[in-house]
């Protein structure tokens, strides 16, 4: 089991990039994690977001447990996503965790994803969601494990 981050957008930033080595030399399985970037859409709104869709799903494998990157989410503190993500490695599935483009996902990524999951009501540059989001795969891991990185 492990997690697999679709992302739409380029490359990471060097910034974002060292940011995200830091925590993914510490993770361990379940929660190793590994980046597929998937290249933006030439067009726009709902063309952009139907193409980039698409992408995303032909990527997804059928019995992953999928968790949506999206503003109107469910806004969860880390102890919850950890035992959202631990739920899902107890009943042996793998995370797929899938932040889409500029104008979102269509509503058929929507109603693939298990748990749609909102950061917070801001809405932030993509590469700084990945960066967040290395970190809290890495306090999920840590809480999950018992150890003392998340203080309540």
């Amino acid at each position: 089991m492990s997690v697999k981050v679709l992302a739409v957008g380029k490359k990471h930033e060097k910034w974002v990039l060292d940011g995200i080595d830091r925590y993914e030399k510490r993770l361990r399985k379940p929660f190793d994690v590994s980046w597929q970037l998937l290249p933006h859409s030439a067009r726009e709104n709902d063309a952009a977001r139907g193409e980039e869709s698409e992408r995303i799903l032909a990527k997804l494998d059928r019995d992953a447990f999928v968790v949506l990157l999206d503003e109107r989410g469910k806004n969860v503190d880390s102890p919850e996503l950890a035992r959202t993500l631990q739920g899902a490695f107890n009943a042996g599935r793998n995370v797929s965790i899938v932040i889409g483009g500029a104008y979102g996902v269509s509503d058929a990524v929507r109603a693939r994803a298990d748990f749609v999951w909102s950061l917070s009501k801001l809405v932030f540059p993509h590469q700084l969601v990945r960066l967040i989001l290395a970190e809290q795969l890495y306090r999920a891991q840590e809480i999950a494990g018992g150890r003392p990185y998340h203080h309540v």
